[in-house]
């Protein structure tokens, strides 16, 4: 009798631990499901797809990257610091938060170095000669 409460017991910690990856997977699943017929939608109807997916802009990255990685260090020292013997969980905690930093400040680094060169190309297209703005108009039209 003892036996089979433990295995119910197993069952129920292995289905409790399971439903959140089978959630998760389902719901996923379905919306992959859903974009595949809106692409194909589209397609039938005669649209490009690049008007369907506007491009990701990676702006802030560098920020989501260093919250998590900062999260993971400040868990990675809560649990080592804990006494609860989890010296190799809060370890590897600690060392993906610092690779996650270290990611964050290696996408701001790049960030930062692209940035000027946009802005110098847009000022460069801005006074380019033979471009016509509003404010070229105004000025010739005085």
């Amino acid at each position: 009798m003892n036996e089979i409460l433990q295995g119910i017991q197993v069952f129920v910690i292995f289905l409790g631990i399971s439903v959140p990856f089978l959630i998760i997977g389902l719901v996923i699943y379905f919306t992959k499901r859903f974009e595949h017929k809106q692409i194909l939608a589209a397609i039938e109807k005669g649209t490009p797809l690049s008007e369907l997916r506007p491009p990701k802009q990676n702006g802030t990255l560098w920020i989501k990257n260093l919250t998590v990685g900062i999260a993971l260090i400040i868990i990675g020292l809560g649990v080592g610091l804990s006494g609860r013997g989890g010296g190799i969980i809060a370890l590897v905690l600690f060392a993906i938060g610092v690779a996650w930093v270290v990611r964050a400040w290696l996408n701001r680094k790049y960030q930062l170095q692209s940035q000027p060169l946009a802005k110098s190309n847009a000022a460069e297209n801005k006074n380019a000669p033979g471009i016509s703005t509003s404010e070229t108009l105004q000025q010739s039209n005085e």
